[in-house]
């Protein structure tokens, strides 16, 4: 069978090596068994999850999603420029049968732990960069976080840190860095990007009419890839941010080479405007 490539270039998402763990493989294979298929009404989306990142929470959110939790819940609260959230209805039987998970907001890390650097002193964190496709945070040796780029998954939760079950959002807006440490980051789209955008908005300006419920956005289905039929999967490769390629075109990204640039900004390159490539192997038939 041959391959369908197609090259997509995204703002959202991060990977990452330390400059002696560079590798020539441009291209990195996703795991079916940590991929998300999302059907919505007018598109499909690909969803990488981290379970080196946050466990805890992939495992129960893989294990709803075996159960078809979510097939039929709705996108109850959408605020253009900020979140896409989603879930069953607050209270309901549904909501409250799903186990409350600790947060999982930062890990350990040492002198020893690799990531790709993008940059110093930023303003959240004293170093951000790129670890196996996802955005990161970093302070000194002691801990690290995934960040709150565009096209991140995350789980909801109410006031209490450890109060997160089975709501869950995308950032569809500019990044909210200040919720980093403080909410649990798990996954992050690699493909279908314009159709999480194009979820429709709850939230109205002063003076609007409401949106209805019955307009709201719902879940059509959501499966592992892996219990995804063959002939039906959307495969996916990633740009490996180990690779020497990536390296060196982070770097040209930093300077601005281009001649577009008559005038050169300074070279600075926020975590969340990184972009990471991702290419279609195995195609989407609508």
């Amino acid at each position: 069978m041959l391959k369908k490539v197609l090259i997509l270039t995204s703002f959202l998402f991060i990977s990452a090596c330390g400059a002696d763990n560079a590798t020539d493989q441009q291209w990195r294979a996703l795991d079916v068994n940590n991929t998300l298929l999302l059907t919505l009404p007018h598109g499909k989306v690909v969803i990488e999850l981290a379970p080196q990142f946050s466990p805890k929470h992939v495992e129960q959110f893989s294990g709803l999603v075996k159960k078809s939790f979510f097939d039929g819940t709705k996108f109850y609260r959408v605020i253009d420029g900020f979140v896409a959230q989603a879930g069953p209805k607050d209270g309901s039987e549904k909501d409250k049968s799903v186990p409350i998970l600790a947060i999982e907001g930062k890990f350990a890390t040492d002198k020893n732990w690799s990531f790709t650097q993008v940059q110093t002193d930023d303003l959240f964190a004293s170093s951000t960069g790129l670890k196996n496709g996802f955005a990161l945070a970093r302070d000194n040796n002691e801990s690290a976080w995934l960040t709150h780029c565009p096209g991140t998954l995350a789980m909801a939760r109410g006031n209490e840190a450890d109060s997160a079950s089975s709501h869950f959002y995308f950032v569809i807006g500019q990044a909210p860095r200040y919720l980093d440490k403080i909410m649990t980051i798990f996954g992050r789209v690699v493909y279908g990007m314009e159709h999480i955008q194009a979820i429709q908005r709850t939230s109205v300006i002063e003076g609007e009419l409401a949106v209805d419920s019955r307009e709201h956005t719902p879940i059509v289905s959501m499966k592992l890839m892996s219990d995804v039929p063959k002939d039906e999967r959307i495969i996916i490769e990633v740009e490996n941010t180990e690779s020497t390629d990536f390296a060196e075109r982070l770097v040209k990204r930093r300077v601005r080479e281009h001649e577009f640039f008559y005038k050169k900004p300074p070279p600075v390159l926020d975590v969340c405007q990184v972009p990471v490539r991702s290419r279609l192997v195995i195609g989407d038939k609508g």
